[in-house]
């Protein structure tokens, strides 16, 4: 049986995990958990774990590391100790040569003993806080998943990893713009302060109407688009790079951590 929204809106972390591994909730998971960090993932052979967390170090807007594995080890013991990450979320990415090879919804046939998995920071963690504020989130509104573009802004390169800053985009009425960019800000480990507000082709965005990955919200006439650093950012980087294999979140599929939003908040 499926679950609503409203289901797994006020859950544990722990309690929604184990609703996405019995197969219950193969949807995105903006909203689920409020109050709850939500992670993006990437998983890579320890050979090319050390240039990822270079990568990361060197471009932390996009790619706030918030726990890192073991080799061979899926449980993530920083962020949710107990948890499974082969198959505690609704949905996974395994690329092979940077192309996508497969979305399987569990990848424990592709796991294996030499793999390293990275937690990241995500967007959806501060969006309790703009709804708090009184600021609305069109895709929760629309129940739909947040919209995400590839930029002309280049990623600091690191090793054999290079690729451009991946964004998400919400729609802000002009009046709350300050206090959505004041909201986010007291968040860096979740991507903080918009990287830019306003018109997308300054950023390369030709069509805010056709996101890379997602899926478009309206933009009322009274709104202005505000662009955040997203957790997808790895995944062009998978694809300018081209490892032999790695596996990650699809987009807006995300890992749910047991620390709060509050825990990583900076006042």
């Amino acid at each position: 049986m499926s679950l609503t929204m409203e289901d797994l809106a006020h859950v544990s972390p722990k309690e929604a995990r184990e609703a996405i591994r019995a197969g219950k909730w193969p949807r995105p998971t903006s909203g689920l958990c409020r109050g709850h960090v939500q992670a993006n993932l990437v998983i890579l052979p320890k050979d090319w774990a050390y240039d990822f967390l270079v990568f990361a170090q060197r471009n932390p807007k996009p790619c706030p590391v918030l726990d890192v594995t073991e080799p061979g080890d899926p449980e993530p013991r920083i962020v949710a100790p107990g948890a499974d990450l082969r198959t505690d979320l609704p949905r996974y990415r395994v690329w092979k040569d940077g192309k996508l090879a497969a979305e399987p919804e569990e990848i424990t046939e592709y796991w294996r003993d030499d793999l390293v998995a990275f937690l990241l920071g995500c967007s959806f963690s501060f969006e309790g806080a703009l709804l708090e504020a009184g600021v609305p989130v069109r895709h929760i509104e629309l129940g739909l998943n947040v919209p995400m573009y590839q930029t002309n802004i280049p990623c600091r390169p690191a090793g054999r990893l290079s690729g451009p800053m991946v964004v998400s985009m919400r729609p802000i009425p002009h009046s709350l713009v300050p206090k959505a960019v004041l909201c986010t800000g007291r968040f860096p480990a979740v991507h903080g302060a918009p990287v830019h507000i306003g018109d997308p082709a300054v950023i390369g965005i030709a069509d805010v109407n056709h996101p890379d990955f997602g899926q478009a919200v309206p933009i009322h006439e009274e709104e202005v688009p505000v662009f955040w650093a997203c957790g997808v950012t790895p995944q062009a980087a998978l694809m300018a790079s081209k490892p032999p294999f790695a596996i990650t979140h699809a987009p807006g599929h995300m890992f749910l951590c047991d620390p709060k939003d509050s825990d990583y908040a900076v006042f």
